[in-house]
């Protein structure tokens, strides 16, 4: 099995979100402390299970979609990747309008979320 980079500008675009969700697995995995503080999260004193949740849900969930998307390379993965930061984005749009969550650092991951969305479902329904 030989590691594929695409040429083609639009399969090229959804391997970066692939990259970019691969490396946010890798932080959330392997530091979850640094990227709580990053996002302004705070554990509660004595609680531990905010780093299981952050290295199993936020950090192998990422990690795993995102190997899986660059390995395998191929369009129903990415429509995979595409999908699920869709719906992130949707469920961030939620907290924002119904749990007083408009704040600038919700934008900038909303943000974020459609950009990492659109990259690869761009590519999946041939608009690159």
């Amino acid at each position: 099995m030989e590691f594929y980079i695409p040429t083609e500008t639009g399969e090229f675009l959804a391997f970066c979100a692939a990259v970019a969700t691969s490396l946010l697995g890798l932080v959330f995995l392997f530091a979850p402390g640094i990227a709580f503080r990053a996002l302004g999260i705070d554990l509660r004193e004595g609680r531990r299970g905010g780093y299981a949740e952050a290295r199993s849900t936020m950090g192998g969930f990422h990690l795993g979609l995102g190997i899986a998307a660059l390995l395998l390379a191929q369009p129903m993965v990415y429509l995979a990747l595409g999908a699920a930061f869709a719906l992130a984005a949707f469920g961030r749009i939620l907290s924002m309008l119904s749990d007083r969550g408009n704040t600038v650092v919700n934008w900038l991951f909303l943000v974020v979320q459609m950009v990492l969305s659109a990259l690869p479902l761009a590519y999946v329904f041939g608009f690159v």
